[in-house]
């Protein structure tokens, strides 16, 4: 495991996360969707979550936080995912990054781009063959210089649909 990075731009020191996060994982993870109005069954989410994240930390599911002065003020996190081998990487595989989020007194001011830098060097280290996310409009410019690039996908919402 890659050791915590400090980071002299942002006064951060970032780390992976552990069970003894979880906590803070489901928090900032809340934030992310009430900061972008997905409201609906936060508190069920946040149970679910909750028990979701044991089994798959550190196997499938990563997360990285952020620290100031021993308080957490950013995180994100990422899924690894079975993606069949194609063209583009023959070996298959796709990292899902989820849930990046900074405390808004912390934000411009480098956070969310050290949590991810950490987590590329983590990807790297496990050749890892592309990571994806879903950006909202604030995070597009800082995704963009990370060297994210827009892709074609396109999503059906089946649950919307079967909820009319």
């Amino acid at each position: 495991m890659t050791e915590p990075a400090a980071s002299s731009a942002t006064g951060c020191v970032v780390r992976r996360a552990t069970l003894a996060d979880l906590e803070t994982m489901i928090r900032h993870r809340r934030a992310v969707f009430e900061e972008n109005g997905k409201t609906r069954d936060l508190d069920l989410v946040d149970r679910n979550f909750a028990e979701w994240v044991p089994p798959r930390l550190d196997r499938t599911y990563f997360q990285w936080i952020a620290e100031q002065e021993g308080r957490a003020v950013g995180s994100a996190g990422v899924l690894l995912l079975d993606w069949p081998p194609s063209p583009r990487d023959p070996r298959g595989g796709l990292g899902f990054v989820y849930s990046v989020w900074v405390d808004p007194t912390h934000r411009r001011r480098g956070v969310a781009s050290a949590v991810m830098r950490a987590m590329h060097v983590w990807a790297d280290e496990r050749e890892v063959g592309a990571l994806a996310l879903h950006a909202s409009d604030s995070g597009r410019p800082l995704y963009a210089t990370l060297g994210y690039a827009p892709t074609n996908e396109m999503r059906l919402d089946l649950l919307a649909r079967r909820r009319g």
